[in-house]
């Protein structure tokens, strides 16, 4: 079956009742057949039907093993952190999202875990990067916010041929568009909250795994430490993945039009989006990408902090706020709110500048966004 047919019906079978849409399961805990007897659901940290529903139309979309859904999408990620021991050294991209970069600078370093951040879309930098106790690479399919476009194939060569891990969060880039795992990642990790949920009513994070031996790793950890997707939420994402291709293809043919529309205008320095010709990463974004280049663009403005700031604010269609990926159109300043994270000097080094601004494409008709960011510059 083709990708939106699987979307909307793996996962999705009808139980005893025939219902079309199969129900969502509350319950906390379980009836057991007997003492020390095990049905296939104890206790809903452990698993539960409705979380296991979207676990299923999830494994199959990513061609994973298996894959798991957590309360965010920093849940997912810590969880691939807790992979790593005491000791050992992660490479990971410098163009990343910012919760990245707090989790791993600010809460791994408290068990001794080192990361270097290099340029993710020159393979030889990750290269040259890695170290005896490196165990992980740590990079994201378009990155966030400058919109690099890594090799994950030739990553993947080098990671393999040093027998460590491959981990990549393709939350700018859903399972419609291009799946991580078939370019030879070992895990890929999605912000479900953004155009996997598509609605900004369900917070949820994803890992899927390659091999059902990561899967187990990553699971055991899952149930150990908690951080389980609930039974409504469960339910959310699943809706919300049944239109997933069709959303996106529309945001990001949106897109486009947006950012030529963009790199055009007196106001505007320059325009990153994989789309346009003039990315440094273009063709290998098309190599892998085909003819959806996601629904994020980042642009700088000529202007200063508060010129910046002043933009954000003046847009009606745009909603100035954090996230991405759903209905909705959202404009931000990284340097202040996504990525005010980083440290001010790694700012500055990954390039992420105060002019720098990031829209979120959403469904709105593309001609009423362009003219709401071209009254916004004032002009």
């Amino acid at each position: 079956m083709k990708f939106r047919t699987r979307a909307i019906h793996v996962g999705s079978e009808p139980d005893a009742t025939g219902a079309v849409i199969p129900p969502i399961y509350l319950a906390t805990t379980f009836i057991q057949p007997g003492a020390g007897e095990w049905g296939t659901f104890d206790y809903s940290r452990s698993g539960s039907p409705t979380r296991a529903r979207v676990e299923q139309v999830l494994a199959n979309l990513e061609g994973a093993a298996g894959a798991l859904a957590f309360s965010s999408g920093m849940a997912a990620t810590h969880c691939a952190m807790m992979l790593l021991e005491a000791g050992s050294h992660v490479v990971a991209g410098s163009d990343i999202y910012g919760g990245t970069y707090r989790l791993l600078h600010k809460i791994c370093n408290r068990n001794q875990i080192e990361v270097s951040l290099v340029p993710a879309y020159d393979a030889e930098s990750i290269a040259n990067a890695i170290r005896p106790n490196t165990k992980m690479v740590w990079i994201e399919s378009i990155g966030n916010p400058l919109m690099t476009i890594p090799d994950i194939p030739a990553i993947a060569s080098i990671t393999r041929s040093a027998g460590i891990l491959l981990g990549v969060d393709s939350t700018f880039v859903p399972p419609c568009i291009m799946r991580p795992l078939e370019h030879g990642a070992d895990l890929v990790m999605h912000s479900a909250t953004k155009a996997l949920g598509g609605h900004s009513d369900c917070l949820a994070g994803v890992l899927a795994a390659r091999d059902r031996e990561l899967h187990q790793r990553l699971y055991f950890t899952q149930n150990a430490t908690g951080a389980v997707l609930g039974g409504l939420e469960s339910f959310l994402l699943h809706r919300g993945i049944k239109t997933l291709a069709l959303r996106v293809r529309e945001q990001c043919r949106s897109a486009l039009m947006i950012a030529q529309w963009l790199e055009s205008h007196p106001r505007v320095r320059r325009v990153l989006y994989p789309g346009l010709a003039s990315h440094p990463q273009h063709e290998r974004a098309r190599k892998m990408m085909g003819d959806q280049f996601g629904t994020m663009i980042s642009f700088e403005l000529n202007g200063d902090l508060a010129e910046t700031k002043r933009v954000c604010g003046a847009t009606k269609l745009f909603g100035l706020a954090v996230s991405l990926g759903a209905v909705e159109s959202l404009i931000e300043q990284p340097a202040t709110m996504s990525h005010a994270s980083y440290d001010a000097m790694a700012r500055a080094t990954a390039g992420i500048s105060d002019s720098l601004i990031r829209i979120s494409i959403g469904l709105e008709d593309t001609d009423d966004l362009i003219e709401d960011l071209n009254q916004a510059m004032g002009t």
